[in-house]
């Protein structure tokens, strides 16, 4: 059990920080270098539908609004997002992505889809069920886990 428990933790420890480090290289290579993970992580979660208010990309995010806020006026200042008041209700906040928002989220979105079309391309149907059965095994612990600690605090 002890080599077991050796290999999976290096293993998981290894990918998490291989897959950030090859996402930061992709950026620093693609023509949106400008953009840190976490700005590509924002241009995500507010997508290319309609535009998104505030609190519900927060949300999504797990941040503050005020840590959004500093995400945002970067992406404005950038030329990737374009913020507006509601017509309805002049104090909500609404955001979306620009044209150029848009090409951001597309190259990461291609970016991921490499990714998983690599991951699972030499896999059997059962090898690719396995696969996700144990991903989403470590993500259900994972996330058990982050909202225990949050109650606590």
């Amino acid at each position: 059990m002890n080599k077991l428990y050796g290999t999976l933790n290096e293993l998981l420890v290894k990918l998490f920080n291989d897959i950030l480090q090859i996402e930061e290289q992709c950026l620093k290579e693609d023509r949106f270098k400008d953009l840190s993970i976490t700005e590509i992580h924002v241009i995500e979660a507010i997508g290319t539908g309609e535009e998104r208010n505030m609190s519900s990309v927060a949300r999504d995010l797990d941040i503050t609004i005020g840590t959004l806020t500093m995400s945002i006026n970067n992406l404005v200042k950038k030329g990737y997002v374009k913020r507006e008041r509601s017509e309805e209700d002049r104090r909500i906040v609404l955001i979306s992505l620009t044209e150029k928002g848009r090409e951001a989220y597309n190259s990461h979105a291609d970016f991921h889809k490499e990714m998983i079309e690599t991951t699972i391309a030499k896999l059997t149907d059962q090898e690719k069920e396995v696969l996700v059965a144990a991903l989403e095994n470590i993500n259900a612990y994972f996330k058990e886990k982050y909202n225990l600690k949050m109650k606590k605090y």
